[in-house]
C-alpha cells in the first residue's frame, strides 16, 4: 500500500468526516501472520457468523481467514472457498420442512430459491487467506482489493455521493439480495474485474443484522475505483456548506 495514498485519505477523512469510523479493507494472500489467522470453528462453538469477526477488524485487529475459519457454509462459500450448499437449502431459505428443517422464510417458495441459486455468482479465492485490515493498519506490502465502509446513513450518504461524483450514470451502486458476507466480499470482489466497477450497498441480511449496530449498513468499493474517490475529495461537495451541516452532525454523534 502506497503510504502517501494511505496517509492522504486518513487526513482527508478526518477533515471531512470527523471522528467517523475508518473503513476496513481486504485482500487475498498465500501468507498471513499466525497471530492474525482466525482459528478453526469447532464444536461446541458451532454456527458462527463471520460478520461478528469483522467487528473486531473494525476495532483495529487484523484478521485472516482460511477455509477452516468459518462456522457457516455460506461464509466459506462467499469468501471464495466453494463448498456444497447444505442439504435442503431451498427449504431452509424458504418454507422449511416440518419436523426436519426450520425455514428462514427469506424467499416465498423452494422453487424461487432453486432459481436464485442458478444465478448465484461463484468464484475461487486466489489465495489461501482472506486478510482483513482496517485502513490505518495497512502496511507497505499490503495490496487491498476492496474498501468497506460500515456506518450510519449520514456517513454513507457522503461515501455514496462521492462515489457518484465523477459518474454520468446514476445506477453504479448495486444492492443485491445476499448474505451479509457476500455483500462485503463476494460481490465487491467480483467487481474488481469489471471494466466499470460498481459499489455494493449491503448488510441487509436479517441473519447478520445482530452482528452490527442497528443504525449501520455497509458500502463496499473496489480499491482501483476508490483511488479515484480520494483524488476527488477536495473538489467535491465535501467542501460545501451543505456537507458542513452533515459533518457537524457526524461529529456530534461520535461524542455521545
Amino acid at each position: 500500500m502506497d503510504s502517501r495514498v494511505k496517509e492522504r485519505f486518513a487526513r482527508l477523512w478526518t477533515r471531512y468526516f470527523g471522528g467517523a469510523e475508518l473503513p476496513v479493507t481486504f485482500f487475498y494472500s498465500d501468507s498471513a501472520s499466525l497471530k492474525a489467522i482466525r482459528p478453526p470453528v469447532r464444536p461446541p462453538e458451532g454456527h458462527h457468523c463471520v460478520i461478528s469477526d469483522i467487528t473486531r477488524v473494525r476495532r483495529g485487529k487484523s484478521l485472516a481467514f482460511d477455509v477452516d475459519s468459518f462456522g457457516c457454509g455460506g461464509g466459506q462459500r462467499y469468501f471464495g472457498y466453494p463448498s456444497a450448499l447444505m442439504p435442503d437449502f431451498e427449504y431452509f431459505l424458504s418454507t422449511g420442512i416440518p419436523g426436519k428443517v426450520e425455514g428462514e422464510r427469506y424467499k416465498k417458495s423452494p422453487e424461487l430459491v432453486r432459481e436464485a441459486v442458478v444465478n448465484m455468482p461463484v468464484f475461487k479465492a486466489p489465495g489461501r487467506f482472506t486478510v482483513f485490515k482496517r485502513w490505518d493498519a495497512l502496511g507497505e506490502t499490503d495490496q487491498p482489493e476492496v474498501v468497506i465502509f460500515f456506518g450510519p446513513p449520514d456517513v454513507l450518504s457522503g461515501v455514496f455521493t462521492l462515489f457518484n461524483f465523477d459518474e454520468a450514470q446514476s445506477d453504479r451502486v448495486i444492492c443485491p439480495f445476499a448474505a451479509g458476507c457476500a455483500s462485503i466480499v463476494q460481490y465487491p470482489y467480483l467487481e474488481t474485474n469489471s471494466e466499470v466497477p460498481q459499489a455494493v450497498l449491503g448488510m441487509f441480511d436479517v441473519s447478520a443484522r445482530p452482528c452490527v449496530p442497528m443504525n449501520v449498513l455497509s458500502f463496499a468499493i473496489p480499491m482501483k475505483r476508490f483511488e479515484r474517490m480520494i483524488d476527488n475529495m477536495e473538489e467535491s461537495f465535501l467542501t460545501t456548506g451543505s456537507w458542513a451541516k452533515i459533518r457537524r452532525r457526524i461529529g456530534s454523534a461520535q461524542k455521545r
